[in-house]
This record gives structure tokens, C-alpha cells and sequence, in this order.
């Protein structure tokens, strides 16, 4: 039998490869005892492991010894989905059931709709005391999709499955304003439940004012040349805004020994490989100023500041050693441009065409929105049930806008890492993913739009930042409703500016900020997460951290106009590990408070084997009248 399986091996093309011909005969001893243990013939095994090679992506053909725990693993995975089919009940459909089947459907429609976008613990019965928020929308949809196929998978009942309570709001903001915001509700039940149809509602407006790379790009072939360009500029445009009138002046050299008062502009870096400490701080100043070089800074004088490598900051102080540049005052935002905004004639054009497309009577800056990230399923399965859940409480509350932001298909997912899927990664996310999206939207009508943003960590998506949009070939009827953008990306949704990335900036600054506290805050609790979001817009950059950290694939060729934030945003997207938090910050130069914005991590939609969390914005001409509140699944 060993014989026949070396033979079944070269007839594929494959080796067994080793040191020796020990080596060789221990590789197919093993083999013979996988056909043995699993009742499998020669062909069978073979066939196997041609599918655990191309899913694997192994490089080379032979069959070596360290590929055989993974190869076992996959044997065992397919053993156990045929002996789930196996004891599937099978039944055989005739007119009588169909006669009865249409008999139940308009007796109650309302049972057979749920189930569209139902776990597959869905069918048990509720625990007393369930709260009311787990009485789910029904969605209803002809042709079979994934969800349906994935309950019928052993009818499994899965840990997330068996909670108790399906939505509970773990905080509010604003809760005062939730009963000013106008929101649609579910259309009121007919008489004739089979043809009952949504009512009409108001559709917002999109445009997008920034999505870049575009899909198909040339990326990861930066070279050092990219790296200093993209440096340079951050460092002399912020100089430019700072010599501004009625700013700063004219930045000057902090390299030249002089016991007079000077500005400068730089970037804050690290003099060797680790933290960022108060004693390892250096300025690096631009080509234009400095030569490029970098000074010691001393913060002695400062009573309170807040810096993390990559950082650009403008400084006042002396030098009186040439060595050592002493700061008597540090300013961390840089100025925003007057030519910031969008173009007056642009803008309104801009407008003119929301006006024609939207719906009559569509209010001006007013949006009911949902807004989610990545990852969609739990770590014990690929059913995605968290996002069942997300799209079914969308159906209940019917927004405007919904907003998923990645990982679809999480490279960090255990089946995903071990190999083990069956499914190409594209597969996944066209059945398991975009159908269940499609059929949402096709049920709500053209009243809903949904935004799909990547993630780093999509494992079927290009591994670069900034990341071009999914190139998604969707059917025509609803090209209008489902949207593709880059990450990170910035829109707006009837004239409110979002401004969305993926990429975990948040705790990524978290781990590399230095800051002290000025003495008059000592025992006060400080807002660190809001201090850390604040830096991404005063930095008027997506990623302001340099170098980048370990995992991300920076392209700098692609960096200087996809990550700079040309004007704030009204609600600043920025998913992250982190506690999920929804706060309205403002930005501050000197003592003058400017704009106020919003910024919200939503947090996983799925956390282990549990549920995470959503957030759902309702907002209505500023920040002081939205209503958001962050709703654990």
C-alpha cells in the first residue's frame, strides 16, 4: 500500500522529500497509517492532500516531514464535516409539502421571515425575562443564501447563539437628544403580510471627497527616495502653515548655537531603537532649514506636553550650546490651511448633484446611520453570525447609512491562520459576506446605503497602507447602494464629513506617547484616548506615527495625499482593540477652542466567542443635537 501511495504522489507531481531515505520511509509509514485510520484509498489521501497544498500555498512539491501534523489536522476537519453530513436527516420535497409550506406562509409570515437573518440558535426557545430588543426585523429573500446554507450545517448551536440578551446599549451620548432626532421606524404591518413592502423613506446623499489608491494600483515598491520625500513635505508644508500670518513667523535653525529666542519646526524622533523617553527626544528639522539635521531637545521649562515619534511640532526656546535646544513652549497642532476647504465652485457643484439625486425633502445635515468594524465572525466558526445580527437590527431600525469597516475576513481568525478553510478567501466573502449585504439591501430598497471600507487584515485584500477600495463586481440594480472606499477615506453623507481609518493608529500611539501632566491636573483622571484621537487631526494625518508599527506595510510611494486630512471631519472613524468610545473633542490652538468633531471606535463586532460591539449615530445638524449610543451584541 505504500507503494501505491508513492505512485498516486508522482502521478500528481509530488515528492516525498527528506534527508535520507529514512526520512522518506517514516514520511510514508505515517501516510499508510492516515489511509488506515481514516478508511481512505491511496487516491483518496492523495486527493486530500492536493487540496491541503494549494490551500496552504506551498511552496515546492515535495512532501516533507514538517507538513504532516498540518496535513493531519485537515484529514480530521474533512472527517468531521462527512460524518455531519452523514447524519444530516434527508427529506425529499413533494407537492404537499409546498402545499403546506404556502398554508403556514400566510398564516404567518412573520415566523418565516425572521429566520432570513436568524443564528442557527435562533429556533430555540427564548429564556423568560429576554429583553425586547431581541425581537428581530424580518427580512425576506427567494433565492437561498449562505446564512440558510450555514444553519443547515448540523443545525450546530454555537455559543454565540445561546445568549441571552441580543442588543443591550452600553452607553449613550447625548440621550436628551434621541427624542428630537428624526428617525424612520419599521413600516406598519398590512393586511397581506406576503406582498407587505417598506415604506418610502428619505435617502442620503454621498460624495466622496477622497479615496485613495485606486483599485489595481502598483503598490510595495517604495524606494528610500519615497521615504524621505514624504518626511520632507509633512515637515516643510507644516513649516509654510506656521509662517503664515499672524501665526508664528519664520521658522528658523535649531542647530545653530544662539542665546536669542528662535522658532523652529520639526518632526519629534528617537535618539536609538526603543521607547520614546523625556531624555531620547530629538528634532529633526527639514532640508530647507536645518540640512536635515537633528538637535536634543530639553523639556525641563514645559509644564505639560504630549509626543510620540513622527510627531511635528513647532518650538519655541534657545540654544545656547548648539547641542541642546531648550523649550520654553511647544505647540503640537499644526495651523489648518485657509485653502483647506473644498472649492466654493466644486462644493457646488457638489451640492446641485445631491440635490437632484436625493429624495424630496431629504434634511440638510440629518442622518441615521450604523456603524460597525471588523472581525464579523467568532473564533470557533465562520458562520458570521455577529454580522446576521448587525444586519437584522439594521432592518428593525431601517438608517439611512450603514458603515462596515474591516476585517471582513479576519487573517487573524484561527481557521484562517491554521489553513484548515475549504473556501478560497474570496469565496468566503462573496457567500458569506457581500450575499448577506446584497440581500439586506434588496429587501430595505433604495432607501439604504452601505459603505464597505478594507482593513490591513483582510486576508483576501491587497496587504498595503494606505488601501485601495474592494473592486467588487456587483449586479447593477444595486451598484447605487452598496459603495466601495479606500482606507482610509474621507465623505460625506448629506453634508456631514466622515473621515474613516482601519489601520489601529489609536493603540499603535498609545504604546509610543510620551506626556506629562501640567501641575495643576495632578489627580485629576486625564482623557488619554481622547488626547491620542485628537493627535490624528491636529497632525492633519492618518497615521502620524514614524516609523510605522510592526505589521503595517507603509507605502510611502502612495502616503502623501491618501493620508493627509485636508479639512476636519465632523465624525472621525477609528476602529481599534481598545475600549470602544464615542466623545465629542475639539481641537485647540493657544486658549481659542475650534471646531468640535466626533470621534468613535465602535469596537468588534465580534470579540472570541462572543459578541462585541456597534455604534448607532444619530446626528442632526452638529454635535451638541447627534445621538450615538454603543450597542453590545
Amino acid at each position: 500500500m505504500e507503494a501505491e501511495i508513492r505512485a498516486e504522489l508522482e502521478s500528481s507531481g509530488f515528492s516525498i522529500g527528506g534527508a535520507g531515505p529514512e526520512d522518506a520511509a517514516q514520511i510514508l509509514s505515517t501516510l499508510l497509517t492516515y489511509c488506515i485510520n481514516y478508511k481512505m484509498s491511496p487516491a483518496d489521501l492523495v486527493s486530500n492532500w492536493e487540496v491541503y497544498y494549494l490551500n496552504r500555498q506551498l511552496d515546492g512539491l515535495k512532501l516533507e516531514k514538517s507538513y504532516l501534523d498540518g496535513f493531519l489536522s485537515h484529514l480530521q476537519n474533512e472527517v468531521k464535516d462527512r460524518i455531519i453530513e452523514e447524519e444530516a436527516n434527508l427529506h425529499v420535497y413533494s407537492s404537499n409539502d409546498v402545499e403546506i409550506n404556502c398554508c403556514r406562509l400566510l398564516n404567518n409570515s412573520h415566523a418565516d421571515e425572521a429566520e432570513f437573518l436568524n443564528t442557527p440558535g435562533s429556533k430555540l426557545e427564548k429564556p423568560p425575562g429576554e429583553s425586547s430588543n431581541s425581537e428581530l426585523t424580518p427580512l425576506t429573500s427567494d433565492r437561498p443564501t449562505s446564512s440558510r446554507v450555514a444553519k443547515t450545517n448540523g443545525d450546530r448551536i454555537t455559543p454565540f447563539a445561546t445568549r441571552v440578551n441580543k442588543f443591550t446599549q452600553q452607553y449613550v451620548l447625548n440621550a436628551d437628544n434621541a427624542a428630537s432626532i428624526p428617525i424612520r421606524h419599521e413600516a406598519e404591518t398590512t393586511e397581506d403580510e406576503v406582498i407587505r413592502r417598506i415604506q418610502p423613506g428619505q435617502r442620503c446623499s454621498l460624495q466622496v471627497h477622497r479615496s485613495q489608491p485606486e483599485p489595481g494600483c502598483r503598490f510595495m515598491y517604495d524606494r528610500m527616495e519615497d521615504r524621505f520625500n514624504y518626511l520632507e513635505d509633512r515637515i516643510r508644508r507644516s513649516a509654510t502653515l506656521f509662517s503664515a500670518p499672524g501665526f508664528c513667523g519664520e521658522p528658523a535653525d535649531a542647530t545653530l548655537a544662539s542665546e536669542e529666542k528662535m522658532f523652529a519646526v520639526g518632526m519629534v524622533t528617537c535618539d536609538g531603537e526603543g521607547r520614546l523617553n523625556e531624555k531620547s527626544i530629538l528634532l529633526q528639522g527639514s532640508v530647507e532649514h536645518s540640512r536635515g539635521e537633528r538637535v536634543r531637545l530639553d523639556l525641563k521649562d514645559l509644564d505639560h506636553f504630549s509626543l510620540f515619534p513622527g510627531q511635528v511640532v513647532g518650538i519655541e526656546g534657545h540654544n545656547p550650546s548648539g547641542h541642546c535646544f531648550v523649550v520654553s513652549k511647544l505647540i503640537d497642532s499644526i495651523p489648518v490651511s485657509v485653502d483647506a476647504q473644498l472649492p466654493s465652485a466644486k462644493k457646488q457643484a457638489i451640492d446641485n448633484e445631491s440635490h437632484q439625486n436625493s429624495d424630496a425633502g431629504t434634511l440638510s445635515r440629518t442622518l441615521s446611520s450604523v456603524i460597525a468594524a471588523g472581525p464579523y465572525t467568532t473564533t470557533d466558526n465562520l458562520l458570521f453570525e455577529p454580522l446576521q445580527e448587525l444586519l437584522s437590527y439594521a432592518c428593525r431600525k431601517q438608517p439611512q447609512l450603514i458603515i462596515l469597516m474591516g476585517p471582513f475576513i479576519d487573517s487573524d481568525h484561527p481557521d484562517i491562520k491554521k489553513g484548515t478553510v475549504d473556501q478560497t478567501f474570496h469565496d468566503i466573502f462573496h457567500f458569506e459576506i457581500m450575499r448577506k449585504i446584497q440581500d439586506f439591501t434588496q429587501y430595505l430598497g433604495n432607501t439604504v446605503r452601505v459603505i464597505l471600507i478594507p482593513s490591513v487584515r483582510d486576508a483576501h485584500h491587497d496587504f498595503v497602507f494606505p488601501q485601495p477600495a474592494f473592486d467588487l463586481n456587483l449586479p447593477e440594480d444595486i451598484t447605487h447602494q452598496i459603495s466601495c472606499l479606500a482606507n482610509p477615506s474621507l465623505f460625506s453623507c448629506n453634508e456631514i464629513h466622515f473621515g474613516c481609518c482601519t489601520v489601529d493608529i489609536l493603540k499603535q500611539l498609545s504604546g509610543e506617547e510620551i506626556s506629562r501632566k501640567s501641575p495643576g491636573a495632578v489627580g485629576k483622571p486625564g482623557d488619554r484616548i481622547g488626547r491620542l484621537a485628537t493627535h490624528v487631526l491636529k497632525q492633519q494625518s492618518y497615521y502620524p506615527l514614524y516609523p510605522p508599527a510592526a505589521g503595517v506595510p507603509l507605502d510611502f510611494s502612495l502616503s502623501k495625499e491618501a493620508l493627509e486630512i485636508s479639512f476636519p471631519p465632523d465624525v472621525l472613524l477609528l476602529p481599534s482593540d481598545l475600549a470602544p468610545f464615542v466623545k465629542v473633542l475639539s481641537l485647540h490652538e493657544g486658549s481659542v477652542a475650534q471646531k468640535q468633531f466626533m470621534c468613535m471606535n465602535p469596537g468588534r463586532l465580534a470579540k472570541g466567542i462572543g459578541g462585541g460591539t456597534f455604534v448607532e449615530l444619530n446626528y442632526n445638524e452638529d454635535t451638541e443635537k447627534a445621538n450615538a449610543s454603543i450597542i453590545r451584541i
